[in-house]
């Protein structure tokens, strides 16, 4: 069941910085689990300003999931993998700026996973239900302003924390980069994925492997109303040798995933409102109005342990 259509300001009013603080406090963290990490399918960007207030919507369905590998392990017990297989994953998040420099984001998130550990074989391929996994926080710095055309760069970090406490903490660290020239922009956003904390595994160890992820989307704003691009979002599984994989995780080997498809945004002006341009337009980034921008888009699997194919849809509504 999809969320309401995201809500953006890019203003703060009055009570906003309060709704801020009481959501950051009262939720918990967002997923974390064995697997490789999958986060929500989204680009971050270098857009910030004082009192700069964002709500979005962000909701993916997949289908034709990979068959869980499975196998009896010398103890006689039945193991199996720890690919991260969803079928729906839905979040709501909002973003604040503090300064043309500074910005955060908190957002919780709702999924519908495979079965971590199923009773029976038969259960192996079945999904849980759609429950609320938590919160995450993120900072984001700008660091070279993109204004226009011409080159951006920032970095992200990230924290999330499972409501599961055996479950392992995340922190997602990287780079934001963004090039723009007339309706030509892209993005490129590469992170490290660092596990921790949590319980230890079935062998007695802490398995704090580091994982690696990108973002990536390039588009062509054709005009005011539309915008046409390719997105790609992928996860290399424990970088190295990190960690301290158990006995069924290095039979069954790493789960790398790796998505890419084409993807439409529609804008249109609220009443009343002036229009302003897509998402990323360089164009007419200082442009404003109340807006509604709808993305709809469609990622391949471009590898065995990724979903054949998953539906992705945001709404946003500028203020």
């Amino acid at each position: 069941m999809p969320f309401p259509p995201a809500l953006s300001f890019n203003r703060l009013r009055g009570g906003g910085f309060f709704l801020c603080a009481c959501l950051l406090l009262s939720a918990i963290a967002g997923p974390a689990s064995a697997g490789p990490a999958v986060n929500q399918f989204e680009l971050k960007d270098l857009e910030s300003a004082p009192g700069y207030l964002q709500f979005q919507s962000q909701n993916a369905w997949s289908f034709g999931q990979p068959s869980r590998a499975t196998a009896v392990l010398p103890n006689g017990e039945r193991a199996y993998d720890d690919n991260s297989v969803g079928r729906q994953r839905e979040a709501l998040e909002m973003e604040m700026g503090f300064t043309t420099w500074l910005k955060m984001r908190i957002g919780i998130e709702f999924e519908q996973d495979r079965i971590d550990d199923p009773l029976r074989l038969s259960e192996a391929n079945q999904f849980a239900d759609l429950i609320l996994n938590g919160v995450g926080g993120e900072l984001i710095a700008v660091l070279v302003p993109r204004d226009g055309n011409g080159i951006g760069l920032g970095v992200v970090a990230e924290i999330e924390k499972p409501f599961e406490r055996s479950e392992q903490m995340q922190l997602n660290t990287g780079l934001i980069l963004e090039w723009a020239s007339g309706p030509w922009s892209a993005s490129l956003v590469p992170t490290v994925v660092s596990f921790f904390r949590g319980e230890a595994n079935d062998e007695g160890r802490f398995d704090n492997k580091l994982d690696f992820a990108y973002a990536f989307q390039a588009l062509y704003t054709a005009s005011p109303a539309w915008a046409f691009g390719l997105e790609a979002y992928g996860t290399i599984d424990r970088l190295g040798s990190s960690g301290s994989a158990t006995e069924a995780q290095r039979l069954f080997g790493d789960h790398d995933q790796h998505r890419a498809g084409p993807i439409v945004y529609y804008t249109r002006p609220l009443e009343g409102s002036a229009a302003k341009p897509a998402q990323n337009d360089a164009a007419g980034e200082d442009a404003e109005g109340s807006t509604v921008t709808v993305g709809l888009g469609y990622l391949a699997g471009l590898n065995e342990n990724t979903a054949d194919g998953t539906l992705k849809l945001s709404v946003e509504v500028d203020f």
